[in-house]
């Protein structure tokens, strides 16, 4: 047996600059050859570095389809494959590589910290042997392994800035991989997908803009799914939907998720074809979009895509 590293970067890989933490070339590789050295992961294992390393802050959809190639092309030479991020975007990144690699056959475990191996008392020794240790047993398909925990890939969301424990996820029955009867590669091309936060008296110029120069809109409602139903906010999601540009709507609670209907308040949405995103997390609904506009053409085509499960990212 063997694993795949893909290094990407982020804060587990950084050391200290005059101008802050940076990713540096050899942090993650020495970590590794450490845990080898001293007998801990059994297992072989081969770094293979994405260049340039970046902060997860910088990370585009590029970058996912970066990874997911890497993971691809490597899928016969390789039993499974662990991926070090940053913690910014590592739930954009675990979300789009559930949607990118259809039919995967291998365990894929995404895992980073919060301070740098080179700094003391990190969580990145700890996080690294986890993922290098749970990988050899995971089931096919995407999860994230951070301070102990083995999340699901498409339903995971930072949950605090610092701490060492920084990540949620909603547990669910259906495996994070999209069901496919033989192993493929989705490879995005970047959309231009605006996310928008409703807010009290909010600024229906700005959705209106979205509808005339986004791709693809997430707009991030109320509790349970209510927007101010005012004739602003209105015209600007008709506009949208005369436009064919997707609207998929998500709650701002980081638990329960969404359901349009149940209050009258979200008639607005209903009406101007918004889809129910339900209890899908923001950062899967951004990466969701992005793969609704990159495989259909078609309007409707891209509307049922983002309102049915692919990998469990949703409650059916």
């Amino acid at each position: 047996m063997s694993i795949l590293l893909i290094h990407t970067g982020g804060t587990i890989g950084m050391d200290r600059t005059e101008d802050g933490f940076a990713p540096r070339i050899g942090v993650v590789e020495g970590e590794v050859q450490r845990l080898l050295d001293d007998g801990r992961v059994t297992t072989p294992v081969k770094v293979c570095r994405l260049d340039p390393l970046i902060d997860s802050a910088q990370a585009t959809p590029r970058d996912w389809t970066r990874v997911a190639r890497t993971i691809f092309e490597a899928r016969d030479d390789f039993d499974s494959f662990v991926v070090t991020h940053g913690t910014d975007t590592l739930a954009y990144t675990a979300g789009a590589l559930c949607l990118s690699l259809p039919g995967l056959r291998k365990a894929v475990i995404v895992t980073g910290s919060m301070l740098p191996l080179t700094v003391e008392g990190n969580d990145g020794q700890k996080n690294l042997f986890d993922a290098l240790s749970v990988v050899r047993d995971a089931a096919p398909g995407v999860q994230v392994q951070f301070a102990g925990h083995l999340l699901h890939g498409a339903r995971i969301r930072k949950s605090h800035s610092h701490a060492f424990d920084a990540f949620r996820d909603v547990p669910s029955a259906e495996p994070p991989v999209v069901a496919a009867r033989t192993p493929g590669l989705i490879e995005l091309r970047e959309q231009n997908v605006g996310m928008l936060s409703v807010t009290p008296g909010p600024s229906a110029d700005l959705v209106g803009f979205a509808a005339e120069n986004c791709d693809g809109l997430v707009l991030r409602c109320f509790g349970s799914g209510t927007a101010p139903d005012t004739p602003e906010l209105r015209a600007a999601l008709a506009r949208a939907y005369q436009k064919q540009v997707p609207v998929v709507a998500v709650s701002q609670c980081p638990e329960g998720g969404m359901r349009l209907g149940t209050y009258a308040a979200g008639k607005v949405m209903r009406d101007t074809g918004v889809v129910d995103g339900r209890d899908m997390s923001p950062e899967m609904a951004f990466a969701k979009m992005q793969f609704s506009l990159t495989k259909f053409t078609d309007f409707e085509a891209r509307r049922a895509y983002l309102a049915a499960s692919q990998c469990g990212e949703m409650t059916t």
